[in-house]
């Protein structure tokens, strides 16, 4: 009966499909989970204008949009190499250090990407986080969570045309690239 209710609501409200977003075991939710408005970001752990975002505008936006309960932030992996590849495993066996993982990752982006020997570079961050290097090592082999991490890539690409980092689907809108605050809370705003 709900599964009625939901393609009416669709139908009635004009809502795409593409809106009515699946969701994955291995999605990340920073925010209340019935907040009105949906900021599915996709961004890769090794992109820079990724790490920009996170430092200089996503603070903002979790003060005024996501900390109030107008807005939720669902990350995804648009994973582009092997280290974003390695990065986004061990945050998410990280357990509910996730965003703590992702936040320092992202920050320390710089030091770790350039390192002569970035994989010991991110166990070492690992290790600080309370990870063992047995731990992330087992972390790395998984295939589940790699498919999963792979198959979410994959239905960006093919729902939204996700082609760059970062990419977010507000409220089922696709929006491409790092934007300031200013840009991002009207955009936000317009969703009211």
């Amino acid at each position: 009966m709900s599964k009625f209710f939901a393609l009416c609501a669709l139908f009635l409200f004009g809502i795409s499909a593409q809106a009515a977003e699946k969701t994955y075991p291995i999605d990340e939710v920073l925010g209340k989970p019935d907040a009105p408005i949906t900021i599915i970001e996709y961004s890769s752990l090794t992109c820079p204008h990724c790490a920009k975002f996170h430092a200089d505008t996503l603070p903002q936006i979790k003060k005024d949009w996501i900390d109030t309960g107008k807005a939720k932030l669902v990350v995804r992996d648009f994973v582009w190499d092997p280290l974003a590849q390695a990065a986004a495993m061990i945050s998410h066996c990280s357990g509910d250090r996730y965003f703590a993982f992702l936040d320092t990752y992202f920050h320390s982006q710089a030091n770790w990407l350039h390192s002569d020997k970035p994989l010991d570079a991110m166990k070492s961050i690992a290790r600080l986080g309370g990870m063992s290097g047995d731990q992330v090592d087992k972390c790395l082999q998984d295939r589940t969570l790699l498919s999963q991490i792979l198959a979410r890539k994959e239905d960006a690409e093919k729902s939204y045309g996700v082609d760059s980092t970062p990419t977010f689907i507000i409220n089922g809108k696709v929006v491409s690239g790092d934007k300031d605050y200013a840009d991002f809370n009207k955009i936000l705003a317009a969703q009211k």
